[in-house]
C-alpha cells in the first residue's frame, strides 16, 4: 500500500491563527460523563483556520465560492518543491531551480514548516513574490499550497498575490505542514468543508506516495 502523509494542521483550542482572523475553539456541548446520551462538541472557527482552501471569492467579489470549486483540481498529481533554503520571498528562479516543470499542482516546502512547532504566530515567514504569482499563472498552474497561514507576506499594502492567483483562477491552499514530506511527486487529496457560498474553508489534506508519476 502506498504511504499516506497527513499534511493538515489539527484544529484545537489556542491554535495559531493569522492575526486579526477569528480564533478557534472546540468546546464540549454534550458529554456522556455528564449524563448525556453521546459526546458532541461545539466548534467555533474562521473559514481560514488552520489548513484551509482559499476560494476565488476570498478576494474577487462574485467569483466562485468554495462549495463550487472543481474537485478535479483539488485531487490529483502534485509536486512538492524544496524551497527550504529560500529566505523571505520565493522567486520565479527559485521555483525553476526547485523543478516546478510542468506540474499543475505545486506545494511549496519552505522553512515555514518548522514554524508549526511554535505556539506563537511568526510574522517572519517565507512567502511568494509578486513575480512568482505572475509566473505561476503564466505556466498554467491550477493549485498552489504553502506551509504557513498565508501565501503573501504579512499585511501587504495590496494583496497582489491573492488577487492575481485567485483571479486566474488558481486555487490557494494555506497552512499545510510539510515538515515530514520529502520533495517529489505525490497524489494530493485536499477537500475543504462544503460551505455554501463560502470564501474558503478548513480542509483535510493528504499526500499519497506516487509510484507512477506522469508529469
Amino acid at each position: 500500500m502506498p504511504k499516506i502523509i497527513d499534511i493538515s494542521a489539527p484544529i484545537h483550542n489556542g491554535m495559531v491563527v493569522y492575526p486579526g482572523d477569528a480564533g478557534a475553539a472546540v468546546e464540549p456541548f454534550h458529554r456522556i460523563a455528564k449524563g448525556d446520551a453521546a459526546n458532541l462538541s461545539e466548534l467555533k472557527l474562521g473559514s481560514h483556520t488552520g489548513t484551509h482552501v482559499d476560494a476565488p471569492r476570498h478576494f474577487v467579489e462574485g467569483a466562485e465560492p468554495v462549495d463550487r470549486l472543481p474537485l478535479d483540481v483539488l485531487i490529483g498529481e502534485a509536486r512538492v518543491l524544496d524551497l527550504t533554503g529560500v529566505e523571505s520571498r520565493v522567486t520565479p528562479a527559485d521555483l525553476e531551480q526547485a523543478g516546478v516543470g510542468d506540474a499543475i499542482r505545486i506545494l511549496l516546502k519552505t522553512s515555514n514548516s518548522q514554524l508549526w512547532k511554535s505556539t506563537e504566530f511568526s510574522k517572519e515567514y517565507v512567502s511568494l513574490s509578486n513575480e512568482s504569482a505572475d509566473f505561476l499563472v503564466a505556466r498554467g498552474v491550477k493549485l498552489v499550497a504553502i506551509d504557513y497561514l498565508s501565501i503573501e507576506r504579512f499585511h501587504p499594502e495590496r494583496h497582489y498575490i491573492h488577487e492575481t492567483l485567485l483571479g486566474a483562477p488558481v486555487i490557494i491552499v494555506e497552512g499545510v505542514n510539510l515538515s515530514a514530506v520529502k520533495p517529489g511527486d505525490y497524489q494530493l487529496v485536499c477537500l475543504p468543508l462544503k460551505i455554501r457560498e463560502g470564501d474558503g474553508a478548513p480542509a483535510r489534506a493528504v499526500l499519497i506516495e506516487n509510484h507512477n508519476p506522469s508529469f
